[in-house]
């Protein structure tokens, strides 16, 4: 490896007529780019592609993503929109917000362009899973399907403990007819049998 010089290098820069290898876990350390696309090429530091930004940062330009100044100049660390050429990012941090996103959510955070940012991301080595945002996961969702399960009177009376709802009786849970966010079993709320709604303290 080029980078390290360390043995077991196996990615090869595809614009070297003599061979010139790095690790994968070298490349950004190294500088060097590999695109995740197409053919997935690999660049080292002198022959990577270059991003043609007409303009560099202004002064005191700040990373989208993390808020922290980037570079004074477009680099390797020091990324840009192509639409708006008024979005800068460092490339740790597009790269972050790639794999959260996804392909169908990845887009430039000021312009909001979709398609030439991510050919742009895309030609520069950074990585863009094809699916949905992590967002949007079901797992991301599953607190929200999950229905309210315990007394929350201050004093509860159940000598089986707050959790235990019954179909019937003064045992029975009933949910806040309002915002379901929290409940009461029947006598720990001295509610009658013949009471259908209940509304919690904060509604």
């Amino acid at each position: 490896c080029y980078v390290c010089g360390s043995r077991g290098a196996t990615i090869v820069c595809c614009e070297q007529t003599r061979e010139r290898r790095f690790h994968l876990p070298c490349a950004v350390r190294g500088r060097c780019l590999t695109q995740y696309d197409g053919s997935y090429r690999a660049y080292c530091s002198h022959h990577r592609p270059q991003q043609p930004m007409v303009r560099d940062p202004a002064p005191g330009t700040e990373c989208l993503l993390c808020l922290e100044a980037v570079g004074r100049r477009k680099s390797f660390r020091t990324m840009g929109c192509p639409t708006c050429q008024h979005a800068w990012f460092h490339r740790s941090c597009v790269q972050v917000g790639a794999v959260a996103s996804g392909s169908s959510a990845f887009h430039c955070m000021l312009c909001r362009d979709k398609e030439d940012f991510q050919t742009e991301m895309l030609f520069l080595g950074i990585h863009i899973p094809v699916r949905p945002p992590a967002w949007e996961t079901l797992e991301a969702f599953e607190g929200l399907m999950a229905r309210h399960g315990q007394c929350d009177a201050a004093l509860c009376l159940c000598p089986a403990g707050r959790e235990q709802a019954e179909e019937e009786g003064p045992w029975q849970m009933l949910l806040c007819s309002s915002c379901a966010a929290e409940g009461t079993h029947r006598s720990c709320s001295s509610l009658s049998d013949s009471t259908e709604s209940w509304e919690c303290q904060g509604c």
